[in-house]
């Protein structure tokens, strides 16, 4: 049974997730550099501000984290599965994600930041109080 609570989980997960959404796009944006597309600009302005937008975003969990006392660290892996550890305030807890989980939750996450969050509408006096959750 874990002891931290679901917002705060949600956190630690975008810990892990948002940096390896962060590395593929960093890697796309490399091919798409080198492509031969007769105009690469607009998919290059596209990565650039999606990926702008989501350090933003792991900014603001960064230092939710370290306000709350909140760590996250790699343990090791597999051909099946990646073990984290999530230190939170004081407790330390191993949790185990499927690897194919991983993958699918960044794909997930990479079709919100580069599609998804322009068809959201927002009104005007409202904030996002905190990244997308997991």
């Amino acid at each position: 049974m874990t002891r931290i609570p679901e917002n705060d989980r949600n956190i630690l997960e975008q810990a892990i997730y948002l940096p390896m959404v962060l590395t593929i796009l960093n890697r796309d944006l490399q091919i798409v550099d080198k492509s031969p597309f007769k105009l690469k600009r607009p998919y290059l302005e596209l990565i650039e501000e999606t990926m702008k937008v989501i350090q933003g975003e792991l900014a603001y969990v960064k230092k939710y984290m370290r306000v709350n006392k909140m760590k996250v660290e790699r343990l090791q892996s597999d051909d099946a599965f990646t073990m984290y550890m999530f230190i939170y305030k004081g407790y330390e807890e191993h949790h185990n994600y499927f690897n194919p989980r991983l993958r699918n939750r960044v794909e997930d996450l990479m079709r919100h930041y580069l599609f998804r969050r322009f068809l959201e509408t927002k009104s005007p006096l409202e904030k996002p109080e905190s990244p997308r959750q997991a």
